[in-house]
């Protein structure tokens, strides 16, 4: 088996009790598209292909790629040699349908993976990751709690996020020197809060948290003119972290 690559952020999963917990809340089933990102020595591909029978997935490191050919021939795998960070995933979507994505997503390209599938979230049904704890945290915290910030901002826009169980580091080899979480993140179909111009929203929101102990005053200083801000009803001495998604979208709207 072949070792963990640093420089891919690997870090396998081999504990069967996590694994099954992962395969019930993804419950795979015949005629899903089904893509699996990042698929390792196939932990979870395995039992994923022997509940939906075909199964798409990418992997970027050439030697596992060829592991999981050799190991899957013929048993309904289509294995995509590419990095998802660049990958065109509305080219897997069935005619009329979604994909549903899942996979153990490597730590130092997550955060940057989904805002690349958010900008893809048309073709996706939902989203069924492992990722470091911290990160969930962040996605699915509140205006108000200390993890708040532009990710779960931007995602929340986009997404219904319900985190789910912790997994240990000691379900991975090499073990990681963090916890990871699972989260389901499920695209609006229709967005609770549409900006008019969601370009102009992702500025905002970028701009308000890039020094995000400054009142929304100064840190939107040049963007927001005072007006603007009475026109959407936010007092511009608020901090970033306690505007929702609906007060950050009235701001770019304004």
């Amino acid at each position: 088996m072949q070792p963990a690559r640093k420089r891919f952020g690997q870090n396998f999963l081999h504990s069967p009790g996590v694994i099954a917990r992962i395969v019930a809340s993804l419950a795979p089933r015949p005629g899903q598209a089904l893509v699996e990102i990042g698929p390792g020595h196939g932990a979870l591909t395995e039992p994923v292909l022997a509940l939906a029978g075909a199964l798409n997935a990418i992997e970027l490191d050439r030697d596992l790629a060829a592991e999981l050919r050799t190991r899957f021939a013929g048993r309904g795998l289509d294995l995509i040699g590419a990095d998802a960070l660049r990958f065109d995933f509305a080219s897997l979507a069935p005619p009329g349908g979604r994909l549903r994505i899942f996979g153990n997503l490597p730590y130092n390209i997550s955060t940057p993976l989904l805002f690349h599938l958010l900008d893809q979230r048309a073709v996706i049904g939902d989203m069924l990751f492992m990722l470091q704890r911290e990160v969930v945290d962040r996605m699915a915290a509140a205006p108000g709690d200390p993890d708040y910030g532009r990710l779960s901002v931007m995602i929340q826009y986009a997404c219904a996020v319900e985190a789910l169980f912790i997994v240990p580091p000691g379900a991975f080899w090499p073990a990681p020197k963090v916890q990871s979480r699972i989260v389901l993140l499920t695209p609006y179909l229709n967005l609770p809060h549409p900006a008019a111009d969601e370009r102009r929203f992702a500025e905002v929101v970028q701009r308000a948290f890039a020094q995000r102990r400054k009142t929304l005053r100064n840190s939107l200083s040049g963007v927001v003119t005072e007006t603007q801000f009475a026109a959407a009803d936010i007092e511009p001495g608020l901090r970033p972290e306690v505007l929702s998604v609906a007060q950050f979208v009235r701001l770019a709207d304004a």
